[in-house]
């Protein structure tokens, strides 16, 4: 059973976090950190506000996230944005969750161009409203040359719908002759996933006091070091991603085997 970290509450200054970054850098850094942005809705009941406006007050909160973790030299960051699964809300709720990246990227674009990020996307892309993989695609087009952090939506994504469309594509191959079905390994597995540019996540944070992976990167999250929080998404805070990326340095990751590679001490 997996056991819920009780990440601690700080109020450190700005002052206090620039040295908590400048430690964190001394050591083992994830190369690559998934998040599930849970809770959006439960922030808003708690205040007694429509479900949107939750919605709206977590996607302020990719924005600082997003700048600390280039800050820190992280490689990849996976936000779990939208589900093959949350097709099934109210309309309402998905046309306004549909119109976010055009209000995201519409202020923050000219940052993350600045700021070598580069934004991608995994998911099937023929679902989407043209409106919002217009917005979307364009973020990527104009990103595409940057270098720096990789900002990654899984949007209209499904783990399990990955897996499936990895195996039926592979099967197509085989029968067409292009691979050879008995040298099917694990890394050419992998090579039809959606991810297969990127290295798996280091670590998986999710926010909210949920306690299951709900079909994210399901391959992908064989060996990754679990976070969960009850902080919701749009109380997310810069500090939370240090407690956790100090909590997944604390660790010793073992792979299966008896020696860690990375986290010793």
């Amino acid at each position: 059973m997996l056991k819920k970290l009780k990440l601690r509450k700080t109020s450190k200054g700005t002052q206090n976090i620039e040295a908590r970054i400048e430690n964190i850098k001394k050591h083992e850094l994830p190369k690559h950190i998934a998040i599930i942005m849970d809770g959006n809705g439960r922030w808003a009941s708690k205040r007694a506000m429509p479900r949107i406006a939750g919605h709206h007050e977590g996607t302020k909160r990719v924005k600082p996230i997003t700048r600390l973790a280039n800050k820190l030299g992280i490689e990849v960051l996976t936000l779990y944005a939208f589900s093959t699964e949350n097709w099934i809300r109210p309309k309402m709720e998905v046309d306004y969750l549909m119109k976010l990246p055009q209000e995201f990227f519409g202020t923050f674009l000219p940052e993350l161009v600045e700021e070598n990020v580069r934004v991608q996307m995994m998911g099937h892309k023929e679902r989407l409203p043209e409106h919002t993989l217009n917005v979307v695609q364009n973020a990527i087009d104009d990103t595409r040359n940057n270098t720096g952090l990789v900002l990654n939506f899984a949007l209209n994504y499904g783990g399990r719908d990955e897996i499936l469309n990895a195996v039926q594509n592979i099967l197509h191959d085989a029968d067409s002759g292009i691979i050879d079905k008995e040298s099917i390994t694990e890394e050419k597995f992998t090579n039809y996933l959606m991810s297969n540019k990127y290295k798996d996540p280091d670590l998986l944070i999710r926010t909210s006091g949920e306690i299951r992976l709900s079909n994210f990167m399901l391959w992908q999250l064989a060996y990754t070091e679990f976070v969960f929080t009850d902080v919701l998404w749009p109380d997310f805070s810069e500090d939370d991603l240090l407690n956790a990326i100090e909590e997944y340095q604390r660790r010793s990751r073992r792979y299966g085997g008896l020696q860690s590679e990375g986290n010793q001490k």
